[in-house]
């Protein structure tokens, strides 16, 4: 009887605690969405699923010398898969919409007002004793108005990894909730005739620019916000890659199997930051909160930038596309360009749209160095 007794004991049943079991619906729920809704399935399955593994009960997976804990430690507090990940996303970028219009890069600067907008509500929260975010706590938080995954996992992971995993839920989720965020907000800011605006055809950019233009970017954010040097140079170099013509090889490694391969590591690795005492605490709460209030007021501030500029300038810019500033490429510019064809079926904006967008990838990324800069 004693042995059946330790056998039973011994069993993943008997050892699991109420918050690993919620934990495990949070991961199959993730799971869900991924599969059956399509919501952002490359980062949420991986996640979804790692967050299952983290929290069987009686298996040391996540923690310790676990598979989950050593991907953590070796991508995630290192920077190294983020890192990766944005040299990937530096190969499928395309800069030629935003160096066709430079002016749309003030576009991307406003949408990370959101950010730092965040940043100082959940300090105001923290001193009303709501919550109890450092400022470490806050700036990571924050970095989820920039929409862009991996930027809010590099900056969770150097200033508030035990804050990772609701980041990176939140961040992904909100990402992938981008056509039903942005288009109310977009359509309370603009009236029908700003939305019914049409653009100048772009001017073809040449590749001496687009090869000029990453080796520049880097340079000046080097000198400037040294911090966001690492996620700006991956960026840069894998842009380079791409439109230098002579690494074929090495754009479509960059564009496919390295991003592929380091996207399975990384959700893991975050998946592992998805057990019960870690993710079920109140300031999870008050995470996706204020990550929400972050994308809203990034949108709004890129839609009222587009709009202030329009008095200055004489090519109009159709406010849709302040929108796009947000990095979620290209999701951001497609839900621009869907709207704007509500009102004008020969309306096209999302090669328009594509230079905030990819303004907007830059912007977080500049943000992310200032406030690892000041946080640290």
């Amino acid at each position: 009887m004693e042995h059946i007794r330790e056998l039973i004991h011994s069993t993943g049943l008997y050892q699991l605690s109420p918050g690993e079991a919620l934990m495990i619906v949070v991961g199959l729920v993730l799971l869900y969405l991924a599969i059956s809704r399509r919501f952002e399935p490359l980062l949420l399955v991986p996640i979804g699923f790692g967050g299952i593994l983290s929290n069987m009960p009686g298996v040391d997976i996540a923690v310790g010398q676990g598979i989950l804990a050593q991907l953590y430690v070796m991508g995630i507090e290192t920077g190294l898969f983020p890192l990766l990940i944005f040299m990937g996303v530096g190969a499928l970028t395309d800069f030629g919409p935003l160096l066709a219009n430079p002016t749309t890069l003030f576009l991307g600067a406003a949408a990370q007002v959101g950010i730092f907008a965040t940043l100082l509500g959940a300090l105001a929260l923290t001193s009303l004793g709501i919550f109890d975010f450092t400022l470490a706590d806050a700036a990571a938080i924050g970095i989820i108005g920039g929409a862009d995954g991996p930027t809010a996992i590099y900056v969770a992971g150097m200033l508030a990894p035990d804050l990772l995993g609701a980041i990176a839920v939140a961040a992904y989720s909100y990402m992938a909730l981008v056509p039903l965020i942005q288009p109310p907000i977009m359509r309370l800011l603009t009236t029908e005739a700003e939305r019914r605006m049409e653009m100048h055809q772009l001017r073809e950019v040449s590749q001496r620019e687009r090869i000029i233009f990453p080796i520049m970017l880097l340079i000046l954010v080097a000198m400037f916000v040294p911090g966001a040097t690492p996620l700006v140079g991956m960026f840069c170099f894998g842009n380079l890659v791409r439109e230098c013509g002579v690494v074929d090889r090495l754009n479509d490694t960059a564009q496919n199997s390295l991003i592929n391969i380091t996207t399975i590591f990384l959700g893991l690795a975050v998946g592992s930051k998805l057990q019960a005492g870690q993710f079920l605490v109140a300031e999870t709460l008050g995470i996706l909160v204020l990550g929400v209030v972050a994308f809203g007021i990034g949108t709004a501030s890129g839609v009222l930038m587009a709009k202030a500029m329009n008095l200055m300038v004489t090519h109009k810019i159709n406010p849709l596309i302040g929108a796009a500033g947000v990095s979620a490429v290209p999701m951001a510019a497609r839900v621009a360009g869907r709207v704007a064809l509500e009102s004008n079926p020969h309306n096209f904006l999302v090669m328009h749209a594509m230079g905030p967008n990819v303004a907007g990838v830059i912007g977080s990324a500049v943000a992310a160095g200032i406030l690892i800069q000041f946080a640290s």
